[in-house]
């Protein structure tokens, strides 16, 4: 098999639809995730995707921003692989690409929270040398 990782462009944003609805505890609607995607790209977000072919299979959504306690940084958002292309080193391809594509744009340090009942994610996060700093909090309004 081969693999392409790429920016996806910001006008084709809303092709990360169907893979982001697969994440999360809660659905969200298409037409809410439209809305909120456009305001996204006009914010510091990219997003990087994993094509075979012409086929997206995985996502990570990019956050730029330069914060007091490690500088610029590149916070990953968002990431999903399709389920039959886990466990086969592409995901450690794809984070190896995102590190290089960080770097390239100055950052020092990837940074990504993840739902506490994904266990497998955390796995594979510590493999690729991440470590738990604090708490993610969330409050609706």
């Amino acid at each position: 098999m081969s693999f392409v990782f790429k920016i996806i462009n910001k006008k084709d944003i809303n092709i990360i639809i169907p893979l982001v609805q697969k994440l999360g505890r809660e659905p969200i609607s298409e037409a809410v995730l439209k809305i909120r995607f456009a305001e996204m790209v006009k914010q510091n977000y990219e997003c990087a995707g994993i094509y075979e072919g012409e086929r997206l299979i995985g996502v990570s959504g990019l956050w730029f921003c330069t914060r007091h306690y490690s500088g610029r940084s590149m916070e990953l958002d968002h990431v999903y692989i399709e389920d039959g292309y886990r466990k086969k080193g592409l995901g450690q391809q794809f984070f190896k690409w995102l590190q290089n594509y960080a770097k390239e744009k100055n950052c020092e340090v990837a940074e990504l929270n993840t739902y506490v009942a994904n266990i497998q994610s955390h796995k594979f996060y510590y493999k690729e040398g991440f470590e738990i700093l604090g708490f993610h909090f969330l409050k609706k309004f």
